[in-house]
């Protein structure tokens, strides 16, 4: 469900004004009217994300034999380490960063899932679709090009672990980083799931928000279809 909100076109704008008044000793924002903030109870509800559980913290610590034979044990192939790609002389897997674009173009390319594919190859996929999706889209760099190690770690882990943390409590502290960072004098950019705060920014401010946001999804049939969906699609 939480793939559909990368089919949100983020409106730059709001977020630069957002990010303006934000006050990094205080983790609120200041307008006329008072303070405000982003909560963990509005990531719940406006995304989904699950707010309790065990705690995310950072474990890129290297494999002992290094990332290539945990990847090919868990995802079922070769991530070239010295083979440059997209024109930017580095390879897909590099100090522990992967490739967002190699991985995108590989999801493309071997996804050939039906009703008799081993429940094994689909594990696989799954897995290199949340790296994809929690790296590069909840968690992205700002160059939005290399997902960190500790991504790698923690999903190519115990299957069954990955739903018991609490990714929104994560995307949250990521989000107050950001802001912090971002609201500081000469800052240019920003990265972490800041679509949140566009949602949270809809809903709280409604004068900020589009007379129809549907405006501001780009075209996806399958969002007609998704049954119970979190607020945000609202």
């Amino acid at each position: 469900m939480l793939r559909h909100f990368t089919r949100l076109d983020i409106d730059n704008d709001l977020l630069t004004a957002m990010a303006e008044r934000w006050r990094p000793e205080l983790h609120t924002f200041h307008f006329p009217e008072g303070e405000m903030t982003i909560t963990l109870k509005d990531v719940a509800i406006l995304t989904g994300l699950p707010i309790t559980g065990d705690a995310i913290i950072d474990s890129s610590k290297k494999p002992k034999d290094g990332w290539g034979p945990l990847i090919l044990e868990r995802l079922g192939f070769n991530m070239p380490t010295t083979t440059p790609v997209d024109g930017v002389g580095h390879p897909p897997l590099n100090a522990g960063q992967v490739s967002v674009p190699w991985l995108v173009d590989h999801i493309q390319m071997e996804v050939n899932i039906g009703p008799d594919t081993p429940e094994d190859q689909v594990e696989r996929y799954a897995r290199v679709y949340l790296i994809g999706l929690v790296g590069g889209f909840l968690f992205p760099d700002k160059s939005n090009r290399w997902i960190q190690g500790m991504w790698l770690n923690m999903l190519l882990g115990d299957w069954d672990e990955i739903g018991k943390k609490s990714w929104g409590s994560a995307v949250l502290a990521g989000i107050y980083r950001e802001l912090c960072t971002c609201s500081r004098l000469g800052a240019k950019q920003a990265c972490g799931a800041m679509f949140i705060l566009q949602l949270w920014a809809w809903e709280h401010l409604p004068f900020l928000a589009p007379r129809d946001p549907r405006e501001f999804w780009l075209p996806d049939d399958e969002l007609r279809f998704v049954a119970n969906p979190p607020y945000g699609f609202k």
